[in-house]
């Protein structure tokens, strides 16, 4: 990822109370030879998310097709799926998406905008919108209704 991206990231994930863990996990993409079709890199960048995804853990794909939420209710979904304790990954896809078994097998898909962004960009919109949704959560003044 570019600088501007790790910064971006980073910024607000150093921002979290310190009970908030966050793991980031890279895959690396599939690499693109010819006579490789498009479902078959996705099948096989499938397989590394898999087998990379905490077990029992809460799966949430990212996608421009899933649902849209405002932030106060992307906190409160937050503050429910943490009740347990359990994990909760938010899997973001390459530049040619995700897989669909990996988007069947999610609990939820969410949207954080009907634009196609990039993969960076949208990992730095969502290390911001936790942020923010903590800071809800925690009634922290971040967050400005």
């Amino acid at each position: 990822m570019p600088d501007w991206v790790r910064a971006g990231y980073f910024e607000y994930v150093k921002r979290l109370p310190r009970e908030i863990t966050i793991n980031l996990i890279e895959i690396k993409p599939e690499k693109r030879v010819s006579g490789k079709q498009t479902a078959q890199l996705l099948l096989a960048e499938c397989q590394r998310i898999r087998a990379v995804l905490p077990p029992n853990c809460h799966i949430v794909v990212l996608d421009e097709g899933g649902q849209q939420w405002a932030t106060v209710k992307f906190a409160n979904v937050i503050k429910e799926w943490t009740t347990d304790g359990g994990s909760v990954a938010f899997v973001i896809g390459s530049a040619d998406g995700l897989h669909a078994d990996i988007k069947q097998t999610a609990s939820e898909m969410l949207a954080l905008s009907k634009l196609t962004l990039p993969h960076g960009l949208v990992r730095v919109l969502l290390a911001e919108q936790l942020y923010r949704a903590v800071s809800i959560i925690k009634n922290h003044p971040y967050h400005r209704s």
